[in-house]
């Protein structure tokens, strides 16, 4: 019989609702029960593409004797990390806290007002490898909770005062000097032989690749090496996917073979736009094809019919872990032949469990097109593994970026015109009708108010529309979402909270500092402030973002892996940064030249705007452009600091002499 959750949005929820547990989802309803029944929460934590939450799911909470003694001892939440970035931020401190490290599935146990007093992550049905057995817990806690409670509440406050505890904002000038000292703890955690940073298991890290090519774009010796490195050594890897474009979440070895087979949305947008960039810098065509690859797999494979994108696609199908992406040697061999199963780096005993997981173990040997053509046909004839089919607004604002930066970049039209469609959605699904920006979406249904990162990240989304079309609503959707971040999010001591003013109070009001896989909320907000303010002029969005920057500034030498947002921002302040206005008739080849120019180019400081030569409407919004006009008809750029501009220019080459 289902349970509570069957009636929930999160298909990570959905999972679950067929479990013996008598599971809620998070809300006053558990909470009250709590208090009632003077029993403690039971919190779980997990989403729908983690392999380790299935099998906890398997092991414990469909197993009946496990789930009576849940029901018995607790009251029992079930949440979504990603509908519920908040809940999941505050929980996850306190796991790490408590245990000095972290992961999902999370579990932890809550007093009735909840405040944590004990956590984990993943737990064994039984006593397994010096873990305790998932029952035993439940019934040392459940005794606890009865013999020495008092203890236990004390606990909790503990956890709550030390996990509230904010950096203080630095008093320091904010320099490139924070610049070099993260770049050089960088060269100090970088794998010279397979790039990436540390050992097993290894995480693509594009925030920090892309923190490298600014750093490589201020002439920084070493920094480019390791994009390259890092990039070449993935994209050969089994991290890659090699038929159906793509990468896997993450690598459990040091040396990129064998994924952890789950595909996330953010993933996959931010390395295209790190593959992009990787090419304007190198150009490599390499790159630039696993740019294209990449989307493509996106607008295959994740997109809803009405153009927003899906957040993920399980590791598991036919309950194993990567059935779907791995061949066996003869089922290669009949469908490609011997030469090209080994150039895919596979063999008759397998490298991976007696299976293959393809790679390029050389550039060398060939693997043609229409080889790969027939595995994905081949591949597509499987069981394929489930999509969690929720559309998020802070990784949609992540897809669009990556695909209305590459359309600009490359000229396709195609995907600037995704990107587009997706944007129409976010802004009119995922917004309720006072205007308020909504979390989540699926199957009709909307979640609660977003948070900081779905604004910033939506924003520099529109932000990046408006550069790739320079169609006025683009820009003024950008100056919204801006103008609510600081209305909801803004903390008068400086920096931002994660929860507007508006949201369910929790037992603290957190903010999100460090990068994830997705982008700190807190650094996303500071980078598209500092954009809007090089386009407005408005000192109070560089207000606002430099307070961000002064709470993670101290920090940020220490863990660039984990502030590589910051960093790019910070980049950004200190700069140069320029801002350039073109001027002319948008049909003109004259004016598309101009604006090739900088398209063309890896110029992650400079912000563009553009307008026809009688555009008052776009004049109008777009601060910078006001004033600007053609000279002598000709269509005409701007190149500016801070709006004290350089003398206009009519040809490509003297705009690239004022960019360089």
């Amino acid at each position: 019989m289902p349970n509570r959750l069957a009636g929930a949005t999160s298909p990570y929820l959905l999972q679950h609702a067929d479990n013996p547990v008598d599971w809620y989802e998070w809300g006053d309803e558990a909470f009250l029960r709590a208090r009632e029944e003077d029993r403690p929460v039971l919190l779980s934590v997990g989403y729908a593409a983690c392999h380790w939450c299935h099998v906890m799911e398997r092991e414990s909470f469909e197993d009946p004797s496990i789930a009576r003694l849940m029901n018995e001892h607790f009251v029992c939440i079930k949440v979504d990390r990603e509908e519920r970035p908040d809940v999941d931020a505050i929980y996850m401190d306190a796991v790490q806290a408590m245990s000095g490290h972290g992961g999902w599935p999370m579990t932890v146990l809550l007093t009735p007002e909840g405040r944590p007093f004990f956590a984990g992550t993943y737990f064994p049905p039984e006593d397994r490898h010096g873990m305790p057995g998932f029952p035993r817990v439940l019934e040392a806690v459940a005794a606890a909770w009865r013999e020495r409670r008092e203890e236990l509440v004390a606990q909790g406050q503990r956890v709550v005062e030390a996990i509230g505890r904010a950096p203080g904002s630095s008093t320091e000038p904010l320099t490139d000097a924070a610049l070099r000292e993260a770049l050089a703890g960088l060269q100090s955690a970088f794998d010279q032989e397979w790039g990436g940073f540390g050992g097993a298991p290894k995480f693509p890290q594009p925030i920090t690749l892309e923190f490298l090519l600014r750093c490589h774009h201020r002439g920084w010796d070493g920094a480019l090496d390791m994009v390259t490195v890092t990039l070449d050594r993935m994209v050969a890897g089994g991290i890659h996917d090699h038929v159906g474009g793509g990468f896997h979440r993450y690598a459990v070895d040091r040396t990129w073979l064998v994924p952890h087979f789950e595909k996330m949305l953010y993933d996959n947008t931010q390395l295209a736009t790190a593959c992009l960039h990787a090419w304007q810098v190198t150009a490599r065509d390499r790159y630039r094809e696993v740019a294209r690859t990449t989307l493509d797999f996106i607008l295959r494979e994740l997109r809803h019919r009405d153009g927003a994108f899906f957040s993920s696609i399980d590791a598991d199908s036919e309950g194993e872990e990567g059935r779907f992406y791995v061949w066996d040697w003869g089922e290669l061999v009949e469908e490609v032949g011997e030469d090209v199963a080994e150039a895919l780096g596979a063999g008759p005993e397998g490298n991976w469990e007696g299976r293959n997981v393809l790679w390029r173990p050389s550039d060398e040997a060939e693997v043609p097109a229409e080889a790969l053509r027939r595995l994905l046909d081949a591949r597509s004839a499987r069981v394929r593994p489930a999509t969690d089919d929720k559309v998020l607004a802070a990784w949609n604002g992540l897809a669009i970026s990556a695909l209305a930066v590459t359309g600009r970049t490359l000229g396709e039209s195609t995907y600037v015109d995704a990107a587009a469609r997706a944007a129409d959605f976010v802004l009119s699904v995922l917004r309720r009708g006072d205007g308020r920006l909504l979390r989540a979406w699926r199957d009709g249904r909307t979640s609660g108010p977003a948070y900081l990162d779905d604004h910033a990240l939506v924003a520099a989304a529109c932000l990046d529309l408006y550069e790739a079309t320079f169609e006025v609503r683009w820009f003024e959707e950008a100056r919204r979402l801006a103008d609510d971040i600081l209305r909801l999010f803004r903390d008068p001591d400086g920096g931002f909270f994660q929860t507007g003013e508006d949201a369910e109070r929790l037992v603290l009001r957190p903010k999100e500092l460090f990068d994830t896989a997705v982008p700190s909320g807190s650094s996303a907000a500071a980078d598209v402030l500092l954009r809007l303010s090089l386009l407005t002029g408005e000192a109070e969005f560089e207000r606002a973002a430099v307070s961000a920057l002064r709470r993670v500034h101290d920090l940020m030498a220490r863990a660039p892996t984990a502030l590589g947002q910051a960093l790019g921002a910070l980049d950004r302040y200190v700069g140069p940064s320029k801002e350039v206005a073109v001027v002319g008739d948008p049909d003109d080849s004259a004016t598309g030249a101009l604006l090739d120019e900088v398209r063309r180019r890896y110029l992650p400081n400079v912000v563009v705007a553009a307008a026809g030569p009688n555009d008052t409407d776009a004049a109008k919004a777009v601060p910078l452009l006001e004033a600007r006009e053609p000279v002598d008809g000709r269509p005409a750029a701007y190149v500016c600091e801070r709006f004290v501009c350089q003398r206009p220019v009519t040809e490509p080459e003297e705009l690239a002499a004022q960019l360089a």
